[in-house]
């Protein structure tokens, strides 16, 4: 299983990015693959690992990615292009209202 966590963090709250951390770790327990892309957050430091996010949200990412796990509402991610590409997406902060095609949308 290959998750991809979009928007993952928030720069202007560290309490935002503290979930998407642990979302992170537990996927990673079951044996999940996890990459992130954060606009403000490239890389982050977690128990001595260093973990760097992917450089950019593209096309390819979204299509080898099984699940998209939206963590954090920011206003600069494309979200139509996220679900153009996305094969499935669990929105947790349902800021993909405004995407009309919703047939691979799940929000929480």
């Amino acid at each position: 299983l290959h998750l991809c966590l979009p928007s993952s963090a928030s720069f202007h709250s560290i309490s935002l990015w503290n979930p998407a951390l642990r979302v992170i770790e537990e996927l990673e327990k079951t044996g999940a693959v996890v990459s992130f892309y954060d606009p403000y957050i490239p890389q982050y430091k977690q128990q001595g690992k260093m973990k760097k996010g992917e450089p950019a949200l593209t096309a390819a990412l979204l299509q080898q990615t099984d699940l998209v796990v939206v963590t954090a509402a920011h206003t600069n991610v494309d979200y139509d292009f996220v679900q153009q590409y996305a094969r499935a997406i669990f929105d947790t902060k349902n800021v993909m209202t405004q995407v009309k095609e919703r047939t691979n949308i799940e929000v929480l």
